[in-house]
């Protein structure tokens, strides 16, 4: 008798069905076939172990299990489940009808219960966009199943249940998620604020830009001056997620299996990796390629802490993705995708020691060492960061002052007026929502400047040594700071304050 059961494989954020069919006839033996890896191949021990503890047997004669299409490599051991109801239904310990109604996913422990799986949110997606009537999977995996609606989403804890419920002596009521709800109630929970910050108003006032217009950010400056402490921060002044962005952070991180209780992400990502990251690490890669730190950072923020300290080519792999806010993962049979639309806040010190134009501490680095550090990081990095900031230390009256600082939500609300003059600028562009987004050609047309302005520009340029690389960036942040200032075309003093922010850009910066 021939069981066809569907399940789903997952390649870079999408979902692909699989056809899983089960063929129990006369002879011995017990095979899967279809490109599936190890894990699946030793379903056979978990699946025969919980049968039996379920009482149930496992067919003696031949059983083929095939899954297609038989070209796409299956991985993990989520087709327990499928695969398990199948052999039930072509071996006629299970009678029914409905099993091609459902994609079926889960992972068996030895006793039949099952343990939660990975890439749940595509799998769902693509359940509904191919028609069927719902999906069975683990009880903690259902409130991620469910933020997708039209789509019947059955909790199951175990084999059994799963049994039950197609053979109607169970019924199970589908998960129901009410995603806006859900939205509205945990949208911008932050425990960090920038209230928490007493005195580095110039710092406040360049990550403000920064987030107004989704710009990356350079903060170089001794120890202890309060860079990891600000940038922390940075993610309770950026705007709220939208629905559309949500889904797809939340896609990304479903599939990484970083999602931890499931459900909607509604705040912006904020990760930090360790400046001993490997490359595969930090971009993706793997023999299935799984998501990096970059495209776990999607819509959100990535700091890198302590810059010249990661290794030279974790940081130049980078420079692709900065650039086209994607990466591409290319293998011999497959090429996948991952977005990576991120900000990149990078921290600093401007020499070994820490101490390079200390106001009271002296540097003890020896001549050219200063040159040398700096030199880790490259031009090429450099040229896609918009803001370099020099952050001095706080005084001891700035500590202990009484006055409250701003906090982030006073900040955020500047932000978003920001952010909606660029939406409506940019209304006619699908991929372009903030002004760091703008290809060279649109800076031209939408960042025009005054005569005087491109006189101070030029001066700027010819007595500060800034490198032709600055200007875009120059033109952009400007555009950002008169956004936040409200006004239709750049200003001299919005030039101005745009040039300062071009620091590790000045020939001799550090001699």
């Amino acid at each position: 008798m021939l069981t066809k059961t569907f399940g789903s494989a997952v390649q870079g954020v999408n979902a692909y069905t699989i056809i899983i069919e089960v063929v129990v006839s006369a002879g011995t033996g017990f095979n899967v076939v279809g490109l599936p890896d190890n894990a699946i191949k030793e379903s056979q021990q978990r699946i025969e172990a919980a049968l039996k503890f379920r009482g149930y047997r496992m067919p003696r004669t031949k059983t083929v299990v095939n899954m297609a299409p038989a070209d796409i490599r299956k991985e993990g051991a989520a087709y327990d489940l499928p695969i398990a109801l199948g052999i039930l239904h072509a071996s006629q310990q299970l009678m029914t009808e409905h099993l091609p109604e459902y994609v079926i996913m889960g992972e068996m422990a030895l006793d039949g219960e099952l343990r939660p799986i990975k890439g749940v949110l595509p799998i769902a997606i693509q359940a509904r966009k191919e028609g069927f009537k719902g999906i069975i999977l683990p009880k903690e995996n259902a409130e991620e199943a469910a933020i997708v609606n039209n789509l019947d989403v059955i909790a199951v804890g175990s084999m059994q249940e799963a049994i039950d419920f197609f053979e109607g002596r169970l019924e199970i009521t589908p998960t129901v998620v009410d995603t806006r709800d859900l939205f509205q109630h945990t949208v911008n929970k932050y425990t960090a604020d920038f209230a928490d910050v007493q005195g580095q108003e110039n710092i406040k006032r360049a990550l403000e830009i920064a987030a107004a217009g989704g710009h990356n950010v350079i903060m170089i400056g001794p120890p202890g001056a309060g860079k990891t402490m600000l940038a922390k921060r940075l993610p309770s002044i950026l705007p709220p997620l939208s629905m559309q962005e949500a889904l797809e952070t939340t896609k990304i991180h479903s599939v990484a299996g970083k999602l931890a209780g499931g459900g909607l992400l509604s705040t912006r990502p904020f990760r930090a990796p360790h400046h001993t990251i490997s490359d595969v690490a930090l971009v993706g890669g793997g023999g299935n390629p799984q998501p990096g730190e970059i495209s776990l950072s999607h819509n959100g923020v990535l700091f890198l802490d302590e810059l010249p300290e990661f290794k030279r080519t974790v940081l130049e792999v980078m420079r692709q993705p900065l650039e086209e806010r994607r990466v591409t993962i290319s293998r011999a049979k497959i090429s996948i995708e991952f977005p990576a639309n991120f900000m990149l806040i990078a921290s600093m010190n401007p020499c070994p020691c820490g101490y390079y134009n200390h106001p009271e501490k002296e540097c003890v680095c020896g001549p050219g060492v200063v040159q040398k550090y700096l030199n880790k990081v490259s031009g090429p990095l450099l040229d896609r960061i918009d803001l370099h900031v020099e952050v001095t230390p706080v005084t001891f009256d700035q500590m202990t002052e009484s006055r409250k600082s701003e906090t982030s939500a006073d900040i955020q609300a500047r932000v978003d007026q920001a952010r909606a003059v660029q939406e409506k600028r940019f209304t006619d562009y699908v991929d372009i929502h903030s002004n760091a987004m703008m290809p060279p050609q649109m800076v031209k047309d939408i960042c025009q400047i005054s005569e005087d302005g491109r006189q101070l520009l030029k001066t700027a340029m010819e007595r500060l040594g800034l490198s032709a690389r600055a200007y875009d960036r120059i033109l952009k942040v400007a555009r950002t700071i008169a956004d936040l200032a409200g006004a239709d075309a750049i200003e001299i003093n919005h030039l101005a304050e745009a040039i300062q922010y071009r620091s590790l850009d000045r020939e001799g910066w550090a001699g």
